[in-house]
């Protein structure tokens, strides 16, 4: 598997060249990665006009992968999901209408892509108590499709969720299919699916666009993601997909990111899914030994592990013991590996969580509500706004999300009003202001 992004860059740095072009560091700094860090000069190509060497690696990715196309994205998931959601609205089936048909738990990202192409959403609620997760089930998805009064451009679920839990895609995806519906799924935390056996990633179970985060799950530098188009992808789609990413990315893509995806190409390749299988048994193994130990482990994908209880309690056990946490709330806390942790760091966890003797209850959070849409989410977000504090937001409409990132997944949506619920649980998951429609 070649590395020609990588390759370039290595070769352009013990060439001697004096960097007469940008960034202004010039190859030297206070970091020790600059000397790899270019622009777009003569030879390295250009992201969004890729017919050079980054066009190869995407091309590596894609049969990597077995898409029709895969493209890199140095600004995250984030970039993907705009340009789905764009591509999805402008090149929609003959009868849609510029609506997404969404799962309750999508990230924030999701309602700018809403704000920016104008598109118009329904959401899909889950039966499941936490912010983060949001079970839809293939009967609840074609409910949901028969209640619309007009075509959707697409359906928009997430998989994994921050909890770890998987949709099941192959089912969901034929309720799409009979509906003439394309299904896109924020793929963000489970880049590594494609590499189990057998692949679990969305685009080989049925749906037609996802994003990966490669740098979540894969060795991949913070901002590394793919944005992925099935063989069933119509010519539109293809066509457009890096114009559409082009018009959410920046001018100046980080070449040290795109490296990292050219190298990881080569990783991929190098039977990575052996890697990968022994992690997923080491990290399986520990989930039994912490829950005979009295730890309540929820049932998640298989590189996360996913403990019920009083999270900051939990997350200051471990923090005491040299280890931090991806996430915690008042009742989950999720513990991210990959195949770069070796097996002493599950042992460690395993030790430094010892036996649960005096359980860590968990704070249970307040039940969500369905609040009331006043305004759409564009009208909400390029509304006159002012940010007050959450105790005088009651009966006020939301005008953008408020929420930390992680898990970066809204409590309340631009455009809907604000009641006692949401107050509630803005409280529990300690946001003290909300940003409301003037």
């Amino acid at each position: 598997m070649t590395a020609p992004i990588a390759d370039f860059v290595r070769n352009y740095n013990v060439s001697g060249t004096v960097r007469f072009h940008m960034p202004g560091h010039k190859g030297k700094g206070l970091l020790g990665c600059e000397a790899y860090d270019i622009t777009e000069i003569s030879g390295a190509d250009a992201l969004y006009e890729a017919n050079g060497i980054i066009a190869e690696s995407e091309r590596n990715a894609a049969g990597l992968f077995g898409t029709a196309l895969t493209l890199y994205s140095t600004e995250g998931s984030s970039q993907c999901i705009r340009a789905m959601i764009y591509l999805a609205v402008t090149e929609r089936k003959e009868g849609a209408e510029p609506l997404i048909l969404a799962g309750r738990n999508a990230h924030k990202a999701f309602l700018y892509a809403l704000a920016l192409t104008g598109a118009d959403v329904e959401w899909l609620w889950g039966e499941d108590p936490s912010l983060c997760s949001c079970t839809i089930s293939p009967e609840k998805l074609e409910e949901a499709l028969k209640s619309l009064s007009v075509r959707p451009a697409a359906v928009y679920l997430t998989s994994p969720d921050y909890l770890g839990k998987t949709a099941d895609i192959t089912s969901l995806a034929a309720v799409c299919h009979r509906y003439d519906v394309p299904l896109l799924v924020d793929n963000a935390h489970g880049a590594y699916q494609h590499f189990l056996t057998p692949p679990e990633d969305p685009v080989m179970l049925g749906a037609a666009m996802c994003c990966a985060s490669a740098h979540k799950t894969l060795p991949v530098l913070t901002g590394g993601a793919y944005l992925h188009l099935s063989q069933d992808a119509s010519s539109a789609w293809l066509s457009g997909a890096k114009r559409a990413m082009e018009l959410f990315g920046s001018t100046s893509p980080s070449y040290l990111i795109l490296q990292s995806l050219d190298l990881c190409n080569q990783v991929l390749a190098n039977d990575y899914s052996t890697l990968l299988q022994e992690t997923v048994q080491r990290v399986e193994a520990c989930k039994k030994n912490l829950q005979a130990n009295g730890w309540e482990i929820e049932k998640s994908d298989p590189l996360r592990i996913v403990l019920r209880g009083n999270a900051s309690k939990i997350a200051g056990l471990l923090r005491r013991h040299g280890m931090e946490p991806e996430y915690s709330d008042s009742e989950y806390i999720v513990l991210m590996v990959s195949p770069e942790n070796d097996a002493a760091d599950l042992v460690k966890l395993q030790t430094g969580l010892g036996n649960n003797d005096d359980p860590y209850l968990p704070v249970n959070l307040h039940p969500r509500e369905k609040p009331a849409r006043i305004l759409s989410v564009r009208q909400a977000l390029f509304s006159p706004q002012e940010e007050i504090p959450v105790e005088d937001a009651n009966g006020r409409i939301c005008a953008s999300p408020s929420v930390s990132c992680p898990p970066a997944i809204p409590i309340a949506i631009a455009g809907e009003r604000i009641g006692l619920s949401e107050i509630t649980l803005f409280r529990q998951y300690r946001l003290m202001s909300v940003c409301v429609v003037k």
